[in-house]
């Protein structure tokens, strides 16, 4: 008998240790962390990479007023004229390439404009290029509608998605360019247009995946749709079958309103194991729309799978488990749309987190997972996340990414900031950017800039003349920033 205590005794040890063990690294990845907020120095601007602190001229904050703002950006652009400076166009700057900095430059601050109204008999919401997608997804709540297209985060701004032509993870839908109906743009000599498929055609193809290269987006309209509630499906398999299983139950789903998929990124199993997360409408009463709520112990478990083969195994399994226990939740559509990037804040400030995209035909889809997997594995970067996403043909803006239906492989990586770290960044950039074009595919360009001219006229063939439609329609080059800089 006293035998038998003791090896249920030592059974309960073994269990109380299992269960431990996580809770151990989730303690120490936040005892190791920085709550210092990091600070950009006066008289210099930066960027969500925290890679690009550059010395501007100013920044200034517009105001919230349409005549005041209208008033006060051409002031700015006569000054700017008259001085020989640039001006460069800044929202929540997650943009990571310099694409909202110009050194010595002019920053325009546009989170300040942020007015909205929706028109209920025709459904589009007119708003502020300087709101956050979480402001317009509150303000939508209300009237029972949910933005049509929106990134994986609401803590974008809205010009600044648009500026980069974002492509979200609703269903078999093309960028956002295809959610957006038309704006009105400030050109270089302060002379405001409407922009849309009807009217100024070519502005309107340029600007939307333009980078703020145009003029300055003041107002948008956006088609809208209704907020739904939506039920959580799951299923884990070989990345393999990842194709053959969307096509059977997303596109041929009439129900599936939100998609995305995971790569398994721990060396054990390295790329063999994927999921395919989905929602699916459901006729029920829509919950109501929630707070953002802290996710503290969410964002430790990602935090604590950097340069962590037990934390990356253990956010698998804690994801896995999760979806298993989650499967037939109810969520409204809006709840699901307005996670903030604060998810995955990183508080390390020897790093930063950055992200790469490629776009892939469906043909090519195990070929470039079987191109990337040795270059990811022997990489010298800590690789955090892959997502999938599928995207459709966009046929709206000039500097198309997804030239045919595309599924896009969302790359994460945490980097820390040193001259040997960004170098090794450079190489391993090059290389998955040559896999993608070998696969007929392209990459994204709001990241790093460590694409050379020659390979990023090769995935966008028709850069010359993009830039050369910048010059037509900004002579003096007064719209400026790294971006161009870089690529022109």
């Amino acid at each position: 008998m006293k035998k038998k205590y003791i090896r249920i005794i030592g059974f309960l040890a073994i269990i109380i240790l299992f269960l431990s063990i996580p809770i151990i690294h989730i303690l120490k990845t936040k005892w190791n962390e920085d709550d210092t907020i990091y600070s950009i120095p006066k008289g210099y601007s930066n960027d969500a990479s925290q890679l690009n602190l550059t010395k501007v001229d100013t920044i200034i904050q517009v105001p919230k007023d349409k005549i005041k703002i209208e008033s006060q950006l051409r002031d700015i652009l006569k000054y700017a004229k008259e001085n020989d400076l640039k001006i460069s166009i800044a929202g929540a700057k997650h943009s990571m390439g310099g694409h909202t900095i110009y050194p010595n430059g002019i920053v325009l601050n546009m989170l300040p404009y942020k007015q909205m109204k929706l028109d209920t008999n025709t459904n589009i919401l007119t708003i502020g290029s300087g709101a956050l997608w979480e402001d317009a997804i509150k303000y939508l709540d209300k009237y029972g509608k949910s933005v049509a297209i929106l990134q994986a985060f609401s803590s974008f701004s809205v010009g600044g998605s648009i500026s980069v032509n974002g492509h979200g993870w609703q269903k078999d839908l093309p960028p956002i360019s295809s959610s957006v109906l038309s704006f009105t743009l400030m050109k270089e000599n302060g002379e405001i247009v409407t922009c849309s498929r009807e009217e100024n055609q070519e502005l309107f193809k340029l600007v939307i995946g333009g980078y703020g290269l145009f003029g300055v987006i003041l107002d948008v309209n956006l088609k809208v749709v209704d907020n739904l509630a939506l039920q959580y499906k799951y299923i884990k398999l070989s990345p393999e079958n990842y194709v053959g299983y969307y096509k059977k139950y997303v596109s041929n789903n009439p129900n599936v309103n939100l998609v995305f998929g995971r790569l398994r990124i721990s060396d054990k199993h390295f790329l063999e194991e994927a999921t395919l997360n989905f929602f699916e409408k459901v006729e029920t009463k829509i919950p109501t729309l929630q707070n953002v709520k802290s996710k503290e112990t969410q964002r430790l478990v990602f935090r604590g799978s950097v340069n962590s083969e037990y934390g990356k195994r253990l956010r698998w399994d804690l994801e896995t488990g999760m979806s298993s226990v989650s499967k037939n939740e109810i969520f409204s559509r809006n709840e699901l749309l307005n996670d903030h990037v604060s998810l995955i804040e990183n508080k390390d400030k020897s790093s930063t987190d950055l992200l790469q995209e490629y776009f892939i035909p469906e043909r090519n889809f195990n070929h470039f997972i079987h191109d990337i997997k040795p270059v990811l594995k022997n990489c010298k970067i800590d690789l955090l996340n892959i997502t999938i996403r599928g995207v459709r043909k966009d046929q709206d803006s000039f500097l198309n990414y997804a030239k045919e239906d595309v599924f896009g492989f969302v790359l994460l990586f945490n980097q820390k900031k040193t001259t040997e770290q960004e170098a090794e960044m450079k190489h391993l950039t090059t290389q998955l950017v040559d896999i993608a074009l070998k696969n007929e595919g392209t990459f994204y360009l709001p990241y790093r800039l460590h694409i050379d001219k020659k390979r990023m006229r090769k995935a966008y063939p028709d850069a010359n003349i993009f830039f050369q439609l910048k010059r037509k329609y900004d002579p003096n080059e007064i719209f400026n920033n790294k971006f161009y800089l870089h690529y022109k």
